[in-house]
């Protein structure tokens, strides 16, 4: 009887993971971590926004929670009214005598470092406003407006101005923490919106060329042609002012700035031979596009976005500088400029803005000369 040999059957190997990032964005990464003045000016400014965006709970007139009568409450995210704390009031001032003494005598209260808002008007300000710096004055002049002097237990740090009040006694620290974040997030939504109609405005001018390219192009020419900021200012000045009206306004000029680039590449690369072959599968127009043209075209959009952000951040401070910005009342770096120059005697409403836009913008610049450099392809494929 013959012996079978038996083959044990060889298990095959697993599929090899596919890496999170390619050696060419390794390489992208590197080349960003380099710079090291652009990736340290990126991290801090993503702390600066972060902390921002918290601004809630650092600089505020309300507790962050409290404890009343064995209920935890949370000011900071409810609006409870008065008549909760045996008041009669619909809107709860926890910065009167009356319910702090009420809140104290039954519980107990945590508040936010700075305990203003950025409208919130100090009623205990030593003499008229503006005033300045509390670590400018002595001890007893800054607390004298308190009813106790310097022994009133509200005359403490976290009432105390750190960048002085503004011609209207509000905190300046505040309205600065506050502005701050307003303008980031002004400045991001338009960028955003700005590159989505840009790259796509782009995108369909390189590809399909011919008459749509030739019309569109004019289009653009003669819109670029028109005296922006005097139409910004006509139409600010009509309309109420507001933070979706002003994005509105700006959107109708900025997404310009894109085209160029978006439609270059679009033309540079619609008759590569991967797109040729793609049209020959019968791969569809938008497809090609999107899947195959658009990625390479990014890497050039990239680099300019940070640019775009610090120019949004810059023409938003000029709008409010002017008075046709955000509403009266809404922290703006512009409006505290304003108030520096109508304000001389009061050199930390001019020192603050100016230092604060300074820090702001120059921060984005170092990161988009980072990115650039991150995506350059001298340095990328080398």
């Amino acid at each position: 009887m013959n012996a079978t040999s038996v083959t044990t059957p060889i298990a095959a190997a697993p599929p090899a993971k596919r890496p999170f990032l390619s050696p060419t964005s390794k390489r992208r990464l590197a080349n960003f971590k380099a710079n090291k003045r652009g990736f340290w000016s990126f991290w801090i400014f993503l702390v600066l926004f972060t902390l921002s965006l918290f601004a809630e709970f650092i600089a505020n007139d309300r507790p962050i929670v409290a404890s009343y009568k064995g209920e935890i409450l949370y000011p900071v995210l409810v609006d409870y009214p008065e008549e909760k704390f045996a008041g009669f009031l619909a809107t709860t001032d926890y910065r009167s005598d009356f319910i702090q003494e009420e809140i104290n005598a039954n519980g107990w209260m945590i508040w936010p470092p700075i305990r203003y808002s950025y409208q919130t008007v100090n009623s205990q300000i030593p003499h008229s406003a503006p005033t300045e710096p509390f670590w400018l004055m002595a001890k007893a002049d800054r607390c004298k407006a308190y009813p106790q002097g310097d022994q009133d237990p509200n005359c403490i740090l976290g009432n105390m101005n750190w960048l002085g009040t503004d011609d209207q006694a509000r905190d300046v620290m505040a309205r600065m923490i506050y502005g701050f974040r307003i303008s980031v997030l002004f400045g991001l939504a338009l960028t955003i919106c700005s590159a989505i109609i840009g790259v796509g405005a782009g995108a369909v001018q390189g590809y399909f060329g011919g008459w749509t390219d030739l019309l569109m192009q004019r289009f653009i020419e003669i819109w670029s042609a028109m005296p922006v900021l005097y139409i910004l200012l006509i139409i600010a000045s009509i309309l109420p002012p507001g933070f979706f009206i002003l994005l509105g306004i700006l959107l109708l000029f900025s997404w310009v700035s894109l085209v160029g680039v978006v439609r270059a590449e679009f033309l540079r690369a619609r008759n590569f031979e991967y797109v040729r072959a793609a049209r020959a599968l019968g791969v569809g127009n938008w497809t090609i596009m999107y899947r195959h043209l658009l990625p390479n075209a990014m890497v050039a959009t990239l680099t300019f976005l940070p640019f775009i952000l610090s120019g949004s951040i810059a023409t938003l401070t000029s709008l409010d500088f002017l008075g046709f910005g955000m509403p009266p009342g809404s922290p703006s770096l512009g409006e505290m400029i304003a108030q520096g120059k109508n304000n001389l005697q009061a050199p930390w409403l001019g020192l603050t803005a100016f230092f604060t836009m300074s820090i702001m913008l120059s921060l984005l610049i170092f990161i988009g000369e980072a990115v650039r450099d991150a995506f350059d392809p001298r340095k990328t494929f080398r």
